[in-house]
């Protein structure tokens, strides 16, 4: 008898504590995203950071791109240390209700580190950093199962709506007895991402003008100019496809195009799921679309407008583990009109560390060209081949970088002396 009501509450107390689990984990996403909103903001200030893979890797902060808007403003600057390394000086700058915070912590990379081992060791020293401003509000509270549960990065009230927006002009006059050049250039972009679309915006103009003198009794004058507009929309179907398109405007006096316009739905499939995208992606693209052209001068087919419809397929492998680094893509497209017009493009990067400090780096690309339909039937002058202001009729175009590079000595300099800079070195 007696084991028998043993055996009873021990049974009810398992039902009570798998009853409370359930509750609790029914509770817990809404608890989550609700603690989320009282995280504290960051500001990274860092150009040679990989932002995408840290905002991957801490979630239990909030970002922002507006230092005013931050409670905490990260500062990251960069020495070479005598072993051919780097030291990371991290500066957290606490800001309105944190501005007693204070801190500032150190990271050391060795020569033969890779990119992946740096920005992990990076990230694990924001988290170290970043304990004191989370620990004052109620986040601290989920720290520990935020480990066990992804939170979403929209997550918080933001009063831009993730749009970021970004303005440019640019100018450089150059000048000599026998030659000056005048360029102009200015861009606007907006963007707005998030995880379930992304949305890019982006217009850039460009004036360059060179003036040779007293070339043979004559000055010899050039001007190019170009205009492009680009717009992308992608939209987040799941794990692994997404669905969205390219729309596009150009003019141009070095590809001979005086308006184009194109659109471009596009479907891709990518074998590892998006949430991996930091570490390795295989994507597959598919094109087609439609375009409008009017041309400056009449082309080498006889035309001066015409319209078009195309397709292409594009195969990428992106990869980013300790060994190293790499990138492949291939791509594929053509015309309909005439299957013979069409191009095929190889790309590679590659960064493999070897041994230790031997490392080796290839970049490579090669296009088989049978689609310029816009090339003018006026053909270049020889100004303008030297100057490169007309494109040229041509059946390929490749490049190759090779290189090979062995560090060896001591890794443990970690001392920064910065007098005399860097310069020759």
């Amino acid at each position: 008898m007696l084991k028998q009501r043993i055996v009873l509450f021990i049974c009810l107390v398992l039902m009570c504590l798998i009853s409370v689990s359930n509750s609790y984990s029914q509770e817990e996403p809404f608890a989550i995203e609700e603690l989320k909103k009282s995280a504290p903001k960051v500001f990274i200030d860092c150009d040679s950071c990989d932002i995408d893979y840290i905002r991957t890797e801490i979630t239990f902060v909030n970002y922002v791109w507006d230092r005013q808007e931050a409670d905490v403003h990260i500062l990251i600057t960069t020495q070479r240390t005598g072993s051919e390394g780097r030291e990371y000086t991290i500066a957290f700058i606490g800001q309105k209700d944190y501005k007693d915070l204070q801190n500032t912590l150190k990271f050391f990379s060795n020569a033969t580190d890779t990119e992946d081992e740096i920005r992990q060791g990076l990230a694990q020293t924001l988290r170290l950093g970043l304990g004191p401003y989370v620990a004052r509000t109620p986040m601290a509270k989920g720290i520990s199962f935020l480990l066990k549960q992804e939170v979403e990065p929209t997550a918080v009230e933001d009063k831009w709506n993730f749009w970021v927006f970004n303005v440019g002009f640019y100018s450089d006059f150059y000048g000599e007895e026998q030659r000056k050049s005048t360029e102009l250039s200015g861009n606007l972009s907006a963007n707005r991402i998030t995880p379930a679309s992304k949305l890019r915006m982006g217009l850039d103009i460009d004036y360059e003008k060179e003036t040779y003198y007293e070339v043979e009794g004559e000055t010899i004058s050039k001007i190019s100019e170009s205009r492009d507009f680009d717009a992308l929309y992608v939209k987040s179907i799941s794990q692994h496809w997404s669905l969205g398109g390219w729309v596009s405007l150009s003019s141009s006096t070095y590809r001979n195009i005086d308006f184009a316009y194109s659109i471009h739905p596009a479907i891709e499939y990518n074998f590892f799921p998006y949430s991996e995208s930091t570490r390795r992606q295989l994507r597959i693209l598919y094109r087609i679309g439609y375009g409008s052209y009017r041309y400056r001068e009449e082309t080498l087919y006889g035309k001066t407008s015409e319209n078009l419809f195309n397709e292409s397929l594009s195969i990428t492998l992106d990869l980013n583990e300790p060994w190293g680094t790499a990138e492949f893509s291939l791509e594929g497209s053509h015309y309909f009109h005439d299957l013979a017009k069409n191009r095929l493009e190889l790309s590679c990067e590659l960064s493999l560390r070897i041994y230790k400090g031997l490392s080796l780096d290839i970049e490579g690309s090669y296009e088989r060209i049978r689609d310029q339909l816009s090339i003018s039937g006026e053909g270049a002058t020889l100004e303008e081949i030297l100057l490169q202001q007309r494109e040229l009729e041509s059946g390929y175009r490749y490049s190759i970088e090779i290189g090979l590079s062995f560090r060896f000595g001591s890794v443990f300099s970690n001392v920064v002396n910065p007098r005399f800079g860097d310069n020759g070195w």
